[in-house]
């Protein structure tokens, strides 16, 4: 048995209105497998399966029979999917009752007409025009169901080939003489299949007769109608005769005459009647045919009104959904009026186009609204490119923020208003809580704190509040705009935006280091104005630095640029692009020591004041305690300071310093030796002596701490690398060359030699020797953890150290 099909589905229906006997093409899902399989057709309720004809299994073509209701549906029944649904519904239109001279709106069909003297309609059925036999030659009797029923050993029984082998037979052609792809074949095989050769001699000689006379043309309808137009003559040959026998055409004239003038007079009337008529014919025609232009084009004269209205209630989809549409149909169009509504579109949507780039200009806005506008632009096919005209905004914008912050905290520091300006660009916008980096700039501290802390402390963490706020959607967007996610598909400019920003990525490298050096340069201009210019102390500068802050002050200042530098490489930014921040923290953090000590230097010098006489049980006064106490918050106070984070360290500089030690300890500390003894300092050899002995315990530290940066991400990589894939020693192929994790290894190993060689080349063999000792030890290590080999796994193994010997040994002595 074959598989159970879905149920028919109408989904459309072309017209779907019409008068009855209207010739309509149905659409759907599943209308069946052919002729035969359909066995159902309703249209309002009235069976059309008769006009029905089937042509795939989503399209159907029929007429609509005079159905009692005037809304329905479309119903489809089939043999293999049974009864269907209808999701569209066809109206019937009613012929109204009108007569030969009443005067209408449209014109009505001859076929089916109003005959006032019956007080019916009378219609001719479609079906009547078909000759019910055109070879005029009897038509086979059984059908296939009858054939089958009958045995097929009577001799009398004729055999009909089924409907569905003549499908197979003929694909996409028809039996049906009216129909376009009408068959002869199939024809003669359907209907006529057991007549035999003397009678489709006779159906050609029929054919031939009927074509003969069609041929005659009107000569035929003549000599068929011969002898009535002789009794026509004898009639009127009687009546002329009886006539003159009377004298009446003599008293009052030709009677023919006066008949023949009677009947021009009614031509003439008749002519005039039915010219008006044709007349309103023609006007009705002409409304109809612009009612009907207005209904199938409205949506095009519509739509500059509705454009408004949907800019006016933000529904910028629509719009755009709707130009599509009206680009596609009317934008090569050469119809004066549609050329003229068309133009009044495009000049919407040129306003709507600047709105939205207005919009996507304005600050400050969220990188939701941002996203959204700049798709509008690309589906609207702005000129120029909205996305990188925002970029630049959103730059302008956050710097001029920094730059206001900063003139608030000053005119503040000045006395000329101690509370910000609520009407600030800074209060206008609204910051988001801080990127999650560990913790807020502040510890939870009372109002008061506010009015306590310096300016400049405050000035720092608003700064970092803003850049923190900002900076972060700057850099989403930057990234959107590279990826390609902010144009949608059907803008057709992908690959091209996309090209235009990568080669801005300079441009837009150059707008990140602005802002970093510009939160700097603000910084330093309020904590370091010694490290500025002249030129950048006027723009950064004007701060109040008579009383310098405090060590703890400081200590909290660079726990907030800390953390802005944090969030910062979370959005992972270049290092590169950071290392200004970087700079800044360690100068911070040298400030921040000297200013310690300073203050503590003084504190101690003024313990002495402090000094009461007081003995206590142990023969001391309060005094050595108090300096213990001043020494240990001392150091509590120098704890973060002193503490270096991982990525402040810069590790060019590590070289630069390890270079340093070296030729302090070769040629410097040696001359000094000699100066010293010339000029009779006997103490110089251990003066000497312990200045390189401190000497060599800086260099080894600052060597193990670079040696370790270098060398772990290599050592970490390799037991990764070496099962990358399942690998297994006990079962592997035959080597055929270095594996990957070893030509990364080479690799990282060479960008260390060159950075490394760039500032020493005495360095090199230091540096590297100790790397690959590292990366030796951890491959030895590995290879003892591996319970066993084959053949193919120990050559892999030993052709590792070779590879490495090659590799090192010629470069680094």
């Amino acid at each position: 048995m074959s598989r159970a099909r879905q149920p028919p589905l109408v989904t459309g229906i072309s017209p779907n209105e019409g008068a009855p006997w209207t010739k309509v093409t149905i659409r759907g899902e599943n209308l069946g497998t052919g002729h035969n399989d359909l066995i159902g057709l309703s249209i309002c309720g009235h069976n059309c399966l008769l006009t029905a004809e089937w042509i795939t299994a989503s399209k159907i073509v029929c007429r609509v029979g005079p159905a009692k209701d005037d809304k329905g549906e479309i119903i489809v029944t089939t043999k293999s999917g049974g009864l269907g649904t209808s999701t569209v519904s066809f109206k019937l239109l009613k012929p109204e009752r009108i007569g030969i001279l009443d005067q209408s709106a449209v014109w009505v069909d001859e076929l089916s007409y109003y005959d006032m003297r019956t007080d019916r309609n009378k219609g001719i059925s479609p079906l009547s025009l078909r000759p019910a036999n055109p070879l005029g030659i009897e038509i086979d009797k059984y059908t296939t169901v009858q054939k089958l029923l009958k045995p097929l050993s009577y001799t009398h029984q004729v055999w009909k080939v089924p409907l569905k082998d003549l499908e197979n037979m003929f694909p996409r052609m028809s039996g049906d003489f009216t129909s376009e792809n009408f068959s002869a074949t199939w024809y003669l095989m359907e209907n006529h299949s057991s007549t035999s050769f003397e009678q489709l001699r006779v159906a050609v000689a029929n054919l031939k007769k009927q074509a003969s006379k069609k041929n005659e043309g009107s000569l035929a309808y003549v000599k068929g109608g011969l002898s009535t137009f002789f009794e026509a003559q004898d009639a009127l040959a009687a009546i002329h005769q009886k006539l003159e026998s009377d004298g009446t055409e003599k008293v009052g004239g030709s009677m023919t005459q006066r008949l023949e003038n009677v009947l021009n007079r009614a031509s003439e009337t008749a002519d005039t009647l039915f010219q008006e008529v044709l007349g309103r014919k023609d006007k009705a025609d002409s409304t109809r045919n612009a009612l009907n232009v207005l209904q199938r084009f409205k949506f095009l004269f519509n739509l500059p009104l509705n454009i408004e209205r949907n800019i006016q209630k933000g529904d910028y989809d629509v719009v755009i959904n709707d130009y599509e549409k009206a680009k596609s149909l009317f934008g090569n169009t050469e119809v004066p009026v549609f050329k003229k509504v068309y133009s009044e579109v495009e000049t919407r949507i040129e306003a709507l186009r600047k709105l939205l780039l207005d919009k996507l200009l304005e600050t400050p806005s969220t990188l939701h609204d941002q996203k959204r506008y700049i798709r509008y632009l690309s589906d609207l096919h702005a000129p120029g490119d909205p996305a990188w005209k925002c970029i630049i905004a959103q730059h302008k914008w956050i710097l001029q923020l920094m730059q206001n912050c900063k003139e608030d905290f000053i005119k503040e520091q000045k006395g000329t208003h101690t509370q910000m300006d609520r009407s600030s660009s800074l209060n206008r916008i609204s910051l988001p809580a801080p990127v999650k980096r560990g913790g807020s700039f502040q510890t939870p501290k009372d109002d008061s704190w506010h009015y306590k802390s310096p300016q400049q402390v405050r000035f720092v963490e608003k700064l970092s509040d803003v850049v923190i706020s900002q900076l972060p959607n700057f850099w989403k967007l930057w990234i959107s705009y590279v990826n390609g996610s902010l144009f949608s598909e059907k803008s057709g400019q992908v690959e091209k935006l996309k090209k235009n920003a990568r080669q801005r990525q300079n441009d837009f490298k150059g707008m990140i280091e602005e802002v970093t050096r510009r939160l700097v340069q603000l910084v330093r201009g309020a904590l370091l104005p010694s490290s500025l210019t002249e030129l950048q102390l006027r723009q950064y500068g004007g701060w109040d630095t008579k009383t310098p802050l405090s060590g703890a002050w400081l200590t909290q200042v660079i726990h907030t640029v800390r953390l802005s530098l944090e969030a910062l490489s979370a959005l992972e930014i270049p290092n590169d692009l950071l290392q200004v921040i970087q700079d800044l923290l360690q100068d911070l953090r040298v400030h921040c020591l000297l200013t310690t000590l300073q203050h503590t230097e003084e504190d101690v010098k003024r313990l002495a004041e402090k000094e009461d006489w007081v003995v206590d049980n142990e023969g001391i006064t309060s005094l050595p305690a108090q300096f213990e106490q001043c020494m240990i918050q001392m150091l509590q106070s120098l704890k973060e300071p002193m503490e270096c984070k991982p990525g402040e360290i810069n590790e060019q500089r590590l070289l630069i310093i390890l270079s340093n030690c070296q030729y302090l300890e070769r040629h410097t500390f040696l001359n000094l030796a000699e100066h010293l003894e010339k000029n009779s300092f006997t103490t110089a050899e251990k003066i000497i002596r312990v200045s390189i002995e401190a000497l060599r315990q800086l260099d080894e530290y600052l060597f193990e701490t670079y040696v370790e940066k270098k060398s772990d991400p290599i050592v970490g990589s390799l037991e990764p690398g070496i099962y990358a894939g399942y690998f297994d020693w006990k079962d592997c192929l035959p080597p055929t060359g270095v594996r990957s994790y070893l030509k990364e290894a080479l690799v990282s190993i060479i960008s260390v030699h060159a950075e490394v060689f760039t500032v020493s080349k005495e360095l090199v063999p230091r540096v590297l020797s100790k790397i690959i000792e590292a990366v030796a030890e951890e491959m030895s290590r590995l290879m003892q953890c591996v319970s066993s080999f084959s053949k193919n796994g120990a050559l892999q193994v030993k052709a590792t150290p070779h590879i490495h010997l090659h590799a090192y040994s010629p470069k680094w002595h």
